[in-house]
């Protein structure tokens, strides 16, 4: 490591974190695991920044190219913007900027200065490139307008989230209602764009309020399946008196990681109550019908459940181990 890198690490990195340390109190290791935090702060930034920018760039197209020529909305504060510019004739960019402007506030209060920062410039981008870039209309056709627009809109909303941000700032309004009402985010949302249909009937057409329903859920399609990835995750929990061979058979055959859970086993209130082995892991969805079919030929009186997993971080199952 040369000096100006290791310059770098000890002022960005491991002052911040020992402010009262000389740069000779800094060892071979401590500058070593900075620089590793560091590059991986700098990769983090590069990758987040170029997910929202290419989610500004499909929302942009999404409305310039399909909603904003037929007079379409959607849910959420995008879908108010949409409406209050048919209405009051106000460019949209303006108004993406002054309705999304409290929820930035919002964001900042209850996540976070780095969350509402990129939120700040996904939104700022997002107006700004709807006033300069001018992007050619795809189709007339209304069917495909709602279905397209949705989908390109959404899924710039999920790639901004994915980059640490949102271009539209319902889900923290959301966020904000649900803990005072004690409800789900996802009652309030629906909740939300519930009114927000209902008053699109009424001051534009019920026509138009039914396609911006089409394009809504084509966009919160779209955007849940870019958050949560292509492939789902299933977690599994097996009870058997075979959990030695069930065991060898998910880290060997499947080549999967497993947790050994201890439990009790009992039967009633008055029942025998031994201590038992409870095997844990998280497949893919694909790897489902592979091990339960495993699992039978080993013990068909296994006790198996299996939940629905959006998603995970480090462990066997996105990286195979290493075979030596």
């Amino acid at each position: 490591m040369n000096a100006f890198i290791r310059d770098l690490v000890i002022r960005y990195v491991l002052r911040r974190q020992h402010p009262d340390l000389a740069e000779a109190d800094f060892s071979p290791f401590a500058v070593a695991k900075g620089f590793r935090e560091l590059r991986l702060t700098v990769w983090n930034l590069v990758k987040d920044t170029v997910l929202i920018g290419v989610g500004v760039m499909s929302a942009a197209f999404g409305l310039e190219s399909f909603l904003l020529p037929r007079g379409f909305i959607d849910g959420g504060a995008t879908g108010v913007a949409l409406m209050g510019t048919q209405l009051t004739g106000l460019p949209l960019p303006l108004l993406l900027a002054l309705i999304n402007a409290p929820f930035v506030y919002l964001a900042y209060r209850m996540i976070g200065r780095s969350f509402a920062i990129r939120t700040a410039l996904g939104i700022v981008a997002l107006a700004t490139v709807v006033a300069t870039v001018h992007m050619p209309v795809v189709t007339e056709d209304k069917l495909l307008v709602a279905i397209f627009g949705g989908f390109f809109l959404g899924a710039g909303i999920g790639l901004a989230v994915r980059g640490g941000g949102v271009i539209d700032g319902t889900e923290v309004l959301a966020i904000a209602v649900s803990r005072r009402l004690h409800t789900t985010v996802g009652d309030v949302i629906t909740a939300i764009n519930v009114v927000i249909f209902a008053v699109a009937a009424s001051l534009l057409t019920v026509e138009v309020a039914l396609y911006s329903m089409i394009t809504y859920l084509a966009a919160s399609r779209t955007m849940d399946f870019v958050i949560e990835g292509i492939e789902e995750y299933t977690s599994v929990m097996i009870i058997s008196s075979h959990y030695d061979e069930i065991s060898r058979m998910i880290t060997e055959e499947l080549e999967r990681g497993i947790t050994v859970l201890r439990g009790k086993r009992g039967v009633g209130s008055h029942g025998p109550r031994h201590d038992v082995d409870v095997l844990y892991c998280v497949i893919t969805r694909l790897e489902v019908g592979r091990l339960t079919e495993a699992i039978e030929k080993i013990d068909p009186n296994a006790f198996v459940v299996m939940s629905p997993v959006k998603d995970i971080t480090g462990g066997l199952v996105k990286k195979r181990r290493h075979k030596h």
